[in-house]
């Protein structure tokens, strides 16, 4: 069974939006583990900013989760830079 086969590729590769939020989250989470949890403001933004093109453009449960997730979770580690132990 090849690639194709099992994840039912059929068509060629179309680039979605989604492709591009999961690539800055893995940006956002690389910059933390090397930089440190102040970077937790760019990811924090970007979701924020995300959330914002969601709730006006998109709504689709899937990316506001997403991006709803993205500012707990930056905002939990800035909560850690500043309050943590």
């Amino acid at each position: 069974m090849t690639a194709k086969e099992f994840f039912k590729i059929e068509q060629p590769y179309k680039f979605e939006m989604n492709d591009l939020r999961c690539a800055i989250q893995i940006v956002n989470v690389v910059l933390i583990m090397i930089f440190g949890l102040s970077i937790s403001w760019f990811g924090l933004a970007i979701a924020f900013a995300g959330l914002i093109k969601d709730f006006a453009t998109d709504r689709h449960i899937n990316g506001i989760l997403m991006h709803l997730s993205g500012c707990v979770l930056n905002g939990y580690f800035l909560y850690l830079l500043y309050f943590g132990t």
